[in-house]
């Protein structure tokens, strides 16, 4: 056993002291100014701890990752879903995969309760629950082929549960892929800039692969540094394209977005992965981490005061403008994708095993690709909370709420028990070159306004609408790299699904298939977002109150299927790991699905809600949001088709997680009944490094490496 060394112990205690030290100010801190900075403190220093020893925890004693072992990559490797990716560019497709608009807007939108219980969440979620199911899944699929979460639950838990996986995750994935889609067109909608700077980023990948592929083998640094220059390029040209003649060629309607969006997510599923999908989520990664980066630097620098309150009265009382519903489970359900998301999931049990060269890099893809996407939702949750409240409502509340002019905006803000002038609010929607920032739901134009406010501070107070415009640009590209992943894993699970009953298509890149589920599942969520897009409260809107809910009973089937997997495969002490979250993560989420659809509250429970609209009818009356007697029928419709799905996707997962312990049980009393899925062992040939950075031993192995290499070629 190593013996740590004086050094490492007086860091780590650092660290520790520096991460408790946050958390001590924010849970002690009453009625007195915070800085912004004590919340970024108690993140990185508890991720920080999290990574170096809980998360080695898991992967030597409880998963024993083996560096001997090839990974499907290496063994099935064709070149187009299984192939050997360097570790520093699969972590950048990887987070880029996982990182849509979750972390960005579900932190925006729960500040309404306040910043604290956001803050807790967030961190301890993502430390025990998000980062550990991400990595697990990880480690299982790479075990098995690849396969997805679905056909992994069928194989493993069995025939019914597994097929009420396989429909569970696969209906939740295209309501997930409409909602992402949706959020990208309402943000490059009429935005030249952001357009122009996007589609840059398309030939710009389409370069760094063949760059990487035939022209420079495993060079990564290189194709790093010619991405990131070509990448500024781009933003800087996209400015002056906005400002130019040439706008009004980007300026695009949101229904030509969706048919560019529907067929830049067809070719992006069926195009070897090394040519456009992974360098493009690579180099967006650059831009992601480091405008995070730079904004965690700018609360460093600039020392923001926290000004909403810890706790707000909307947490107890569940009235809140923002979205209704208390604190208890709603919270945990509006922040998914910065502390546990099902979509992840997904994608752990997608692209990322069929590309992972080494298990040992597991650790540092799964756990910390989600420890990073945590970091960004932390930044959010600053970015709302160091505004004036005041603004933050009147952003984020609907207009049926706080109307349509300044001066109602300002009294309806008053009384949610916060104050701001109508003068303040035209002031601050000039400041951003906006004619109005009255309800700008959706998080997106309040995530703006606050990096906007942090980056002004740097640029000595002004630039604000430069940074405003920036920041959404920003938040497309960040939603769309999810978009175009999450396309090909559905692609992924709809052949999965259909092996079942055609053996060719359970060949993942067999090309009529791909092409057929490709074309199905672009069609899916393509349709939804294109009646939405036409019907304000039709297609994926109609989809979009369930969005939170699926995704976190989602991710009950993955840890449902990672805990059955652990006490399987011999890790029976172990299985609390899964276990725990698991337990947590299905109260949650069966407790608000059982509120949205039998709660009493017209602004919770669906069919509640139907029926006030429909008495209405009825009686011929019309009611907000509603604009015509065609909208009350819409909301109708829509409140029973969302009552009926919530009801329907929390029974499918009840099933999973009860044919799960019949397993797990089944399994403890007569371990020899069970069987495993699991590939069988081929050594591996291959040597790269765990981490970002090689270690000694590392270097020594891939020297060693080399020189068998060059000793075989020929002079």
């Amino acid at each position: 056993m190593r013996t740590a060394n004086p050094r490492s112990i007086v860091i780590w205690t650092l660290v520790a002291l520096v991460g408790a030290a946050g958390w001590a100010v924010l849970a002690l801190s009453r009625d007195e100014e915070v800085s912004a900075a004590w919340m970024v403190a108690a993140a990185l220093g508890s991720y920080a701890i999290a990574y170096r020893f809980y998360s080695k925890f898991i992967v030597n004693r409880v998963l024993k990752v083996d560096k001997n072992r090839a990974t499907p990559a290496e063994r099935l490797d064709n070149g187009i879903d299984f192939h050997p990716t360097d570790r520093r560019v699969l972590l950048g497709h990887h987070f880029a995969a996982i990182a849509g608009a979750g972390p960005l807007v579900g932190p925006v939108l729960a500040a309404q309760m306040g910043y604290l219980p956001g803050t807790i969440w967030i961190i301890v979620g993502v430390i025990f629950a998000g980062a550990v199911q991400d990595m697990v899944v990880l480690f299982f699929s790479t075990r098995r082929d690849g396969k997805s979460l679905g056909q992994m639950a069928r194989e493993e838990i069995g025939p019914f549960g597994g097929a009420a996986a396989l429909l569970a995750a696969f209906a939740i994935m295209i309501i997930l892929l409409g909602v992402l889609a949706l959020v990208v067109v309402n943000a490059l909608a009429d935005s030249p800039w952001g357009t122009f700077s996007i589609a840059m980023t398309i030939p710009i990948a389409l370069f760094m692969g063949f760059y990487l592929r035939v022209l420079r083998p495993g060079r990564v640094s290189e194709v790093s540094l010619i991405g990131i220059t070509l990448l500024l390029i781009a933003l800087v040209a996209g400015r002056r394209v906005a400002e130019s003649s040439l706008a009004d060629t980007f300026t695009l309607a949101p229904s030509t977005l969706v048919i560019w969006l529907v067929a830049y997510g067809f070719i992006a599923s069926i195009l070897p992965v090394w040519m456009l999908l992974a360098p493009r989520d690579y180099l967006s990664t650059f831009m992601k981490i480091g405008t995070i980066l730079l904004l965690a630097i700018g609360v460093v620098v600039t020392l923001p005061t926290l000004k909403m309150d810890p706790v707000t009265d909307f947490a107890s009382r569940g009235d809140g403008p923002v979205f209704a519903g208390s604190l208890f489970p709603f919270v945990f359900i509006t922040i998914a994708c910065g502390a546990l998301s099902g979509f992840h999931a997904l994608i752990s049990s997608g692209t990322t095993p069929k590309m992972v060269q080494k298990e040992t890099q597991i650790r540092m893809i799964g756990y910390g690709s989600m420890l990073m996407e945590s970091a960004v939702a932390i930044m959010a949750l600053v970015a709302a909370s160091i505004i004036d409240p005041g603004l933050y409502f009147a952003m984020n509340a609907p207009a049926g709420v706080i109307g349509d002019n300044v001066q109602a905006a300002s009294q309806a803000v008053a009384g949610f028990g916060y104050s701001i002038s109508p003068e303040d609010l035209a002031q601050a929607a000039k400041n951003v070159e906006e004619s109005s920032l009255l309800s700008r739901t959706g998080g997106a134009p309040t995530l703006a306004i606050g990096v906007s406010e942090i980056f002004s501070k740097v640029t000595g107070g002004s630039m604000k609408a430069f940074w405003y415009h920036f920041a959404i640009m920003f938040e497309a590209l960040f939603i769309l790299t999810a978009l175009d992943a999450g396309t090909r894993v559905g692609r992924f699970m709809l052949q999965d699904m259909l092996g079942n009953v055609y053996k060719p298509f359970k060949s993942v890149s067999w090309k009529p298939g791909l092409i057929i589920t490709s074309a199905v599942v672009t069609g899916l969520w393509g349709y939804f977002l294109w009646v939405g897009v036409h019907e304000p409260l039709g297609g994926i809107n109609q989809l979009f109150p369930i969005f939170g809910i699926s995704n976190q009973l989602l991710a009950a089937v993955a840890l449902a299927v990672c805990t059955t997997l652990l006490v399987k495969s011999g890790r029976l002490k172990w299985a609390w790991i899964t276990g725990i979250p698991l337990v947590w993560d299905a109260t949650v989420t069966l407790t608000a699905s059982w509120q949205k659809v039998f709660s009493s509250d017209p602004r919770v429970g669906f069919f509640k809600q139907r029926s006030i609209y429909q008495d209405a009818i009825d009686d011929g009356k019309i009611l907000p949001p509603a604009k015509s007697m065609d909208d009350m029928h819409t909301v109708v419709t829509n409140s029973t088709v969302d009552g009926v799905l919530s009801a329907t996707l929390a029974l499918l997962i009840v099933i999973v997680i009860a044919d799960a312990a019949r397993i797990c049980v089944k399994h403890v009393r007569d371990p020899r009944s069970s069987r495993l899925s699991e590939a069988e062992y081929v050594e591996s040939r291959l040597t790269a490094p765990a981490g970002l950075v090689p270690t000694q031993e590392e270097k020594a192995e891939l020297a060693a490496a080399k020189a068998e290499t060059d000793a075989k070629v020929p002079s």
